[in-house]
């Protein structure tokens, strides 16, 4: 499992204290922690699962298992730029494979892994975003992109990091 830089591990405790503050340390408070906590670092780092455990009094394996359960959490460190792919029937054929291989190909993510070194994407399958009648669909970062082609995707992916250059 990936983990918080140690520089930053006390700001890291620190913002888990101030989502406990904001939620309280009941057992129920545990999913908007862990929701605080992926939002803020676009993962569940190790050591802030094992602050969250003691700060609520719940067994770390309890911790462990709600970040395990739930989709929406990771447990790996997720690229700036979050690409989902609908793989969903409605999606699948309409082509939505293709997409995803153009988006691979495109920021050239290698050997099965689905975040490229520079933790600069992360690119996801997912079963269904919702909007079948857009199909294929993919996100970025939670904005929709309907009716997704190769070409489309790579034009995309090319004015996000030309935006960039320029910030």
């Amino acid at each position: 499992m990936a983990s918080v830089d140690l520089q930053n591990e006390q700001s890291g405790i620190e913002f888990v204290e101030q989502s406990v503050q904001k939620w309280g340390r009941s057992p129920s408070a545990l999913i908007p922690i862990l929701q605080d906590i992926q939002q803020q670092y676009r993962y569940l780092p190790e050591q802030l699962l094992t602050h969250a455990a003691t700060a609520l009094e719940l067994p770390p394996a309890s911790v462990y298992g709600v970040a395990t359960f739930y989709a929406q959490f990771s447990l790996d460190p997720k690229g700036k730029y979050l690409i989902k792919v609908c793989d969903g029937t409605a999606c699948h054929v309409r082509k939505s494979m293709p997409v995803y291989e153009a988006i691979r190909k495109r920021v050239r993510l290698v050997d099965g892994k689905s975040t490229t070194e520079d933790m600069q994407y992360t690119v996801e399958t997912v079963s269904c975003l919702g909007a079948c009648g857009l199909a294929p669909v993919v996100t970025i970062n939670d904005k929709v992109y309907g009716q997704m082609t190769p070409d489309a995707i790579t034009a995309i992916i090319d004015m996000l990091e030309q935006q960039e250059g320029e910030v």
